[in-house]
């Protein structure tokens, strides 16, 4: 799991062997299960979470009790319910596991202390949030501009490997349409 921690952070900056033993004494690991709840609406989020291994969704339920999918989490990718942990508040969003799952957990209090006491690690941080910041503007967007099935092809195009882990409902509801929608778009 270290390595591929290592790997992916110096995709942004380069560490010595120092520097990066000290990050990971700031994570703490976790396993959990397919179906398995990561953070609930309601839970203090305390972590931002490095996917080592598996797959998660975050989901909002609004009034109706309609479920929206927020993003998924494969490996190397970064979750958490980001209102909640940034404001150190109660979530409003549900993340759940789509398959059995590991992953690295950082504090809000020591993703802090890393940024102040290593300015490498701020710099990280602030390149994948911009990268986050640059995907969820395309993604709404997306939503605004394109057809249903512009979004399928654009999904399957960029994450491939997404259609063969999740059902077509799960794509389904990421993409906003029904089922029966997305069987259309099927080639």
């Amino acid at each position: 799991m270290s390595k591929e921690l290592r790997q992916h952070i110096e995709e942004i900056i380069p560490l010595t062997d120092k520097d990066f033993s000290y990050i990971l004494s700031h994570f703490t690991e976790k396993k959990l299960k397919k179906h398995q709840y990561l953070i609930q609406i309601g839970d203090k989020v305390a972590h931002t979470y490095w996917v080592s291994n598996g797959l998660l969704k975050a989901t909002y339920t609004d009034e109706k009790e309609k479920e929206h999918i927020i993003q998924f989490a494969m490996e190397n990718w970064w979750i958490t319910d980001y209102q909640a942990y940034f404001t150190q508040t109660k979530a409003i969003l549900n993340v759940d596991c789509l398959e059995a799952t590991e992953l690295l957990c950082l504090s809000y209090e020591n993703r802090e202390k890393l940024c102040k006491e290593l300015h490498k690690m701020e710099h990280f941080f602030r390149r994948k949030a911009n990268n986050g910041f640059i995907a969820l503007q395309k993604r709404m967007l997306s939503f605004m501009t394109n057809s249903s099935e512009t979004r399928y092809d654009l999904l399957l195009k960029q994450y491939p490997t997404l259609f063969q882990r999740v059902s077509k409902s799960i794509i389904a509801a990421y993409l906003g349409v029904s089922r029966e929608t997305l069987s259309r778009f099927n080639k």
